[in-house]
């Protein structure tokens, strides 16, 4: 009778070579550094940044494994740097008695402080050591310059839907990792659901299917029947990710760009995405009303009403209720024309105060000249209204406003001034 195991179906069926590894084309296709870097057995200390489930410890032990080196694993959320230095020692003399070198895997390794991440340094720079240090954050932002020069920085991607179904697949007729010694019939509709809704994420999709598998009892003919109801029952549906992490500002930054470009539904969908991963509403309004100035401006005056009316409704009336203001804010400055005119100018005239190209106050706009001209009763046409031609300090221009919308009342009557210049 064979041996029973509880080690989890995502550990076990881990790939162990880079021909087994689904995903990550970018860097493990053909020609490519990640690829061409594990093939010459030379390995630097890499640095793998991304979602979780996306083959970052997978592919670790899968470089363990080509340079025939002893693996060690570290989590930096639960590792002194007592237990560094110990390995580090015990990697050294490993290699002085002839033993094979040492792989040192540290998750999460954005959580080791400065003096942490620089006893790294000189055992990576010797080569007495091979680190791979894997966390879901940009490295370029939390880890020191000194270990980043050292390293190979690879970015990691969620898995598509079809990566995904692959390995769904894989596991489900591996009889000595997966589930190929059980009778599961499963439905494509099952298949495409748990691939739709794991975020790309490998781990979690093959706990929903082992959970699924093991909690499903066999019919009389000893078959799992893992329909859509059974998908349903065994992943969770949610679409969270960690706002320190990139996602978080890709997101943001998406929803912004949809509502410049006037996609109201792209911007309803990253929006829900947000709300759903609990971001603060009124972080999402306070962008909305810097987006009501900065992209709407004078084509439509009203937007930045709008936009600071829901900021104020969103911090009264709170979630759940707060989504409806948000996505009503959302549609409108959608659909409104858009003019950066606003942002161009003060950006312009910014650019020449920090270049010193600043001048004096023109002697007339003083505090409490004599020679200034009151506009109202200095007028110089009545069809203008409340102008008179008089030197206010500005050398060049600095506002080119847009034919669009309202701002187009305000080129006109800029312009209708020119003639009383």
């Amino acid at each position: 009778m064979p041996k029973k195991t509880n080690t989890p179906l995502a550990v076990r069926m881990r790939p162990k070579t880079l021909d087994q590894f689904v995903g990550q084309k970018h860097i493990l296709g053909e020609g490519k550094i990640l690829k061409r870097v594990i093939a010459s057995q030379r390995i630097p200390s890499l640095l793998f940044y991304g979602p979780p489930g996306c083959g970052k410890t997978a592919l670790g032990f899968i470089v363990a494994n080509t340079i025939k080196a002893e693996f060690r694993y570290l989590n930096a959320a639960f590792t002194s740097i007592k237990e560094v230095k110990e390995i580090l020692l015990g990697a050294k003399k490993n290699l002085d008695n002839g033993g094979h070198p040492t792989l040192l895997f540290i998750d999460e390794i954005h959580r080791f402080n400065k003096l942490q991440q620089e006893a790294l340094v000189p055992d990576t720079e010797s080569g007495e050591i091979t680190l791979i240090g894997a966390t879901i954050y940009n490295p370029h932002y939390y880890m020191i310059p000194s270990l980043i020069s050292r390293s190979v920085v690879a970015r990691f991607y969620p898995l598509g839907k079809h990566e995904i179904i692959t390995i769904i697949k894989t596991a489900l007729i591996d009889k000595k990792r997966g589930l190929g010694k059980k009778k599961i019939k499963i439905t494509d509709k099952a298949i495409d659901y748990l691939a739709a809704m794991c975020s790309g994420d490998a781990r979690k999709v093959l706990s929903s299917l082992e959970i699924g598998a093991l909690s499903t009892p066999p019919n009389k003919k000893g078959e799992i029947l893992f329909d859509l109801s059974v998908a349903k029952e065994s992943i969770q549906k949610n679409m969270v990710y960690d706002k320190k992490a990139n996602q978080h500002y890709d997101t943001i930054s998406a929803f912004i760009k949809s509502v410049r470009g006037s996609d109201p539904d792209s911007a309803l969908y990253w929006l829900a995405k947000m709300l759903a991963s609990g971001d603060d509403p009124r972080f999402i309004a306070r962008r909305l009303v810097i987006l009501a100035c900065e992209d709407i401006g004078n084509a439509n005056p009203l937007a930045l009403t709008v936009a600071t009316s829901c900021f104020q409704a969103v911090e009264f009336i709170g979630m759940p209720e707060a989504r409806i203001t948000l996505a009503q804010t959302t549609i409108y400055l959608t659909c409104c024309p858009k003019s950066n005119s606003a942002y161009q100018a003060i950006a312009l005239a910014l650019k020449d105060i920090e270049q010193a190209k600043g001048q004096e106050v023109p002697e007339q706009i003083k505090t409490h000249s004599k020679n200034y001209k009151y506009p109202h009763t200095n007028q110089v046409d009545e069809s203008i209204g409340g102008y008179v031609k008089q030197d206010y300090g500005a050398r060049k221009q600095y506002y080119f406003p847009l034919a669009v919308g309202k701002e187009k009342k305000l080129k006109q009557f800029l312009k209708n001034l020119e003639k009383f210049k």
